[in-house]
């Protein structure tokens, strides 16, 4: 319970990313899903805390230099 109340606003905002201003940015994404999707799912299937771990690592290798292609989730580990 108390992950999902941390993890709810943390989507809102993700969201709100994803309908004002990511429209308003070329196209640019080199990985699949997209660096915000992937964040917002890494904190449903995570947690607050892995989940932005994981989406801070996928952020920091977005760029020219970085790598491209599909990059899902890691599934959660009981």
């Amino acid at each position: 319970m108390f992950n999902k109340i941390i993890t709810f606003p943390l989507v809102v905002l993700i969201k709100i990313y994803q309908w004002f201003i990511s429209p308003l940015l070329p196209d640019h994404c080199r990985y699949e899903p997209t660096c915000s999707s992937y964040m917002v799912e890494a904190l449903r299937i995570h947690g607050p805390f892995k989940g932005l771990w994981l989406g801070s690592k996928r952020i920091s290798r977005c760029h020219p230099w970085g790598g491209e292609g599909y990059d899902p989730v890691p599934p959660k580990k009981d």
